[in-house]
């Protein structure tokens, strides 16, 4: 790779690094003010909009879900503005993983299960002024849903999920 193919993949590299153990003020120094994420549809409200707060609300959600969490990377590409990370992402699931619906209301809620997982995604990155502008992801949702016992769930874990989401409403003030 050049040299600006090496940049942009350390770029893309350590956001993605960034999501596990980057404070919030790294997330100034490598996201755009004006970057979105295409993920962020199923995230809290607060991580929906643009620029660092929102990438950095979107790495609060998964740290509250997942422990030990971090990406493995496994391959990378780039051209032009874009780079393509292949990773693993590792957790142990030790809080509820909350989803959101359109409306920003608590859709579904998965209790921690205490189980760890090792999934492989890949996560599309677009650079612009020497800072991440568009994030997208390609996850292997159930591969790490039955990793966690999610699926298929067993009938005391469906009473689990129905507790869970009651206990979430009450606390973002969704019905």
């Amino acid at each position: 790779m050049d040299s600006t193919a090496d940049t942009a993949r350390a770029l893309a590299e350590r956001a993605l690094h960034m999501m596990a153990v980057g404070e919030r003020t790294d997330f100034d120094e490598v996201i755009h003010p004006d970057a979105f994420n295409r993920e962020a549809a199923t995230e809290p409200p607060s991580a929906r909009g643009k620029g660092p707060e929102a990438f950095y609300e979107s790495a609060r959600w998964l740290h509250a879900a997942f422990g030990d969490f971090h990406h493995t990377v496994e391959a990378a590409a780039v051209t032009g503005d874009l780079v393509a990370l292949h990773t693993i992402m590792h957790g142990r699931h030790i809080g509820p993983f909350v989803v959101y619906n359109a409306e920003g209301e608590v859709d579904q809620v998965f209790p921690p299960t205490g189980k760890t997982f090792a999934v492989t995604q890949t996560h599309w990155q677009r650079i612009a002024d020497g800072k991440i502008i568009e994030h997208w992801a390609n996850r292997d949702d159930l591969g790490q849903a039955t990793q966690l016992g999610w699926v298929p769930p067993t009938p005391i874990y469906l009473v689990r999920m129905a507790r869970a989401k009651r206990e979430a409403q009450r606390e973002n003030g969704s019905r």
